[in-house]
């Protein structure tokens, strides 16, 4: 039963069309879907993965959730957890949490690489606004195997046939080797981006389904020196990073090692990444003139 509480509740409710009234950063505040509420009072915990109704001081796992919600048994609520999700076997695959770091295992064998079909990832994507069919472009489900564990996410691949993963309960990694991936359309401007979620929000923000012109997802500020070379060949960069301590020195690296670069973390400044602006913003588009960015379809 622990494997089925690995299911995110985030992505459970984002399924049933419930969405959070405000997000700060690793929870979110919801009308409550126990009771008539209009004070947003409760609360979904990504990344432990908990919730609590502040109105009525109850709390717990997605099968809690699930049996107040459907006002039935532990039984009822896990047996409709595991037919919901019985394509993917959920009794042998699960999300990948935050405490388990990939980096550190030597025993990483893909199972599977398929398009995006689970309806958790599908919720997922959607959750953060990116069209299913721009998803499937760029990325794939991925199923993989650690220490004897099975597991599937998001995958992202990078430029030495690694993929970048990532899965509702939080959990960022990467099945080796790292790699940053780049977009090589032989143009003069360079877009560079953190992650491939905010690749994909610029794509969605901008409307189209590729750039015309060459970006890197560095798919980790620590590959930023990496990606150097290729950066400064370019005569117009852009740098679309996180708003963080990371992020801004990620870009103070690049701006020391190429001319001409132009942060455009600025105009999502009050947002904590290019993603969490769309996610936001709903899909309008960041109010600065393309033509002074030199951004082109």
């Amino acid at each position: 039963m622990n494997t089925l509480n690995t299911i995110s509740i985030r992505v459970y409710l984002a399924e049933m069309n419930i969405h959070p009234v405000k997000h700060y950063g690793y929870y979110g505040m919801y009308y409550s879907p126990l009771r008539e509420d209009r004070n947003a009072s409760f609360k979904v915990d990504y990344t432990k993965n908990l919730w609590r109704d502040f109105g009525t001081n109850e709390g717990g796992t997605l099968i809690d959730l699930i049996m107040r919600m459907e006002h039935c048994s532990f039984h009822e609520a896990a047996s409709k957890l595991e037919e919901k999700y019985t394509g993917m076997g959920v009794d042998s695959f699960s999300f990948h949490g935050n405490h388990q770091d990939m980096q550190q295992e030597q025993t990483t064998t893909i199972l599977k690489v398929q398009p995006i079909t689970h309806p958790a990832l599908i919720a997922f994507v959607r959750e953060r606004k990116i069209d299913l069919e721009l998803a499937n472009r760029y990325c794939k489900e991925i199923h993989y195997r650690i220490n004897g564990r099975n597991y599937f996410g998001v995958g992202f691949r990078n430029d030495k046939d690694g993929y970048e993963l990532s899965n509702p309960s939080g959990f960022k990694g990467c099945i080796p080797p790292k790699e940053v991936t780049t977009v090589r359309n032989e143009r003069n401007t360079c877009l560079v981006f953190e992650g491939f979620w905010d690749f994909l929000s610029y794509l969605t923000l901008q409307n189209v389904k590729q750039t015309n012109h060459d970006a890197v997802i560095l798919n980790s500020v620590a590959n930023a020196s990496k990606a150097t070379s290729f950066i400064k060949s370019h005569k117009n960069i852009y740098t679309c990073l996180d708003n963080d301590e990371a992020g801004r020195k990620a870009t103070q690296l690049i701006k020391t090692s190429c001319d001409f670069v132009n942060n455009w973390s600025a105009q999502y400044a009050r947002y904590k990444d290019l993603n969490d602006y769309l996610c936001q913003k709903s899909k309008v588009k960041p109010e600065v003139k393309k033509k002074s960015l030199g951004f082109k379809r």
